[in-house]
């Protein structure tokens, strides 16, 4: 099996339009979580047929997203993984895409963060204390802090990484984690 890189740092339009599709984006929040998965289990999670889910699975591949996972002998399985630890998108690929384009990668993203919060809402309101945790502050920090505390929170993220549906500690079970660090101001 070929070494994943660590990140994937999408510049390319094209390639942020490819993301743009919601199974597209729920694969992706699959497989960067550190699933394999065939084309029939994916399809379970995105609500699509195997055969429409393999279709994205394969515009994924050709932007360089996922792989097919080697490791497995059975080819007629054909499971797929992520082609790196994580992806970033840069601010060039954004530009390039135009307003439609970028509009509906972010929805995607923001529906997912906009469910979360509802659920752990509808927990709380149950009297459940471990539906999350939501904090919200603001910093003065210069371009160079911004990207040195992002990185410090992937390090302390990723001590966690590698945990799967299939293999993680008894009591264990998913979390949905974001960092988002956006200008308060206009950037000009």
């Amino acid at each position: 099996m070929a070494r994943q890189r660590s990140e994937i740092d999408i510049t390319d339009p094209t390639s942020l339009r490819v993301l743009a599709h919601p199974a597209r984006q729920r694969l992706l929040t699959e497989l960067y979580a550190g699933e394999v998965l065939t084309a029939t289990e994916a399809a379970e999670l995105v609500d699509l047929t195997p055969s429409a889910t393999s279709y994205h699975l394969r515009a994924l591949e050709k932007a360089g997203m996922v792989v097919r996972d080697e490791a497995t002998s059975d080819a007629r399985q054909r499971p797929w993984r992520a082609a790196a630890e994580s992806f970033s998108i840069r601010p060039e690929a954004y530009r390039g895409a135009g307003v439609e384009v970028s509009e509906a990668n972010l929805s995607g993203w923001f529906g997912d963060i906009r469910a979360g919060i509802e659920r752990a809402e509808r927990g709380m309101a149950a009297g459940h204390d471990d539906v999350g945790h939501m904090s919200h502050g603001r910093l003065w920090l210069t371009w160079e802090e911004v990207q040195e505390l992002s990185e410090r929170i992937a390090e302390f993220r990723d001590q966690y990484k590698g945990r799967t549906r299939a293999d993680h500690p008894e009591g264990a079970r998913a979390w949905d984690a974001y960092v988002l660090m956006l200008p308060m101001d206009e950037v000009e």
